[in-house]
């Protein structure tokens, strides 16, 4: 019997997301000493400085040391907290690759996926039949942490770069190439985005997928491919 690898999980680790705590705790620290002479220095030039600067600037040096030192702790959790949220859990298994993110968890068996890989800052797992099962964003750091994954595993990994970057077309509304319910997705999709109504711009990439039409962002572009 052939013993399988266990599987592997990729997610920021805890101890990237502990030096963000650190760094603003030690910046509300540096806050502590300087925040005095950047008072003294607005008065000086502007003749007064915001209340909330002057206030604690007015503190003994033995209190605001602790307290800016806690303000900074607290300001770098809600960085990671963020952090965390905006990038997914990947298990990588021998059968199959499970995503958690945002937009809940997506299951993907082995025998559906003919290649992986990061284009831009997205994570990408595509079909044999070129439709995407997955897509979603990841740091950058994390991109040599799924390649080791997916290469242990005995997965198709493409690298850090679309296979198929050729053949991407930035959309112009209402071009020939395209039919009038894709432009008026892509239209939906644009603006959701815009509004920042995630759920609505991952159901238009849905229905696009859908009507053989792969979507990605390039700044504040859409890029498609037929599929």
């Amino acid at each position: 019997m052939v013993k399988q690898e266990p599987p592997v999980t990729v997610r920021l680790p805890e101890a990237w997301l502990w030096a963000v705590i650190l760094i603003g705790a030690v910046l509300g620290v540096g806050a502590a000493f300087a925040v005095g002479p950047i008072a003294d220095w607005m008065i000086r030039l502007f003749d007064g400085a915001p209340g909330p600067l002057k206030l604690v600037a007015a503190l003994p040096l033995v209190w605001a040391v602790p307290a800016l030192t806690l303000v900074g702790a607290l300001a770098g959790a809600w960085v990671a907290g963020v952090w965390r949220a905006e990038n997914p859990v990947v298990e990588v298994g021998a059968d199959s690759i499970v995503v958690h993110d945002g937009g809940g968890g997506r299951h993907v068996e082995r025998a559906q996926l003919a290649e992986a890989f990061t284009d831009g800052r997205d994570l990408v797992l595509r079909g044999a039949d070129g439709g995407e099962h997955v897509r979603t964003r990841v740091d950058s750091g994390l991109a040599e942490r799924l390649r080791s994954a997916f290469e242990q595993h005995g997965y198709p990994w493409r690298g850090t770069v679309d296979p198929h970057e050729s053949t991407y077309t930035v959309w112009v509304d209402n071009a020939p190439d395209l039919d009038e319910r894709t432009h008026a997705l892509l239209r939906k999709r644009q603006r959701a985005i815009a509004d920042d109504r995630t759920g609505a711009a991952d159901g238009a990439r849905e229905e696009l997928q859908a009507r053989g039409v792969s979507v990605r962002d390039r700044g504040k572009a859409q890029q498609y491919r037929k599929v």
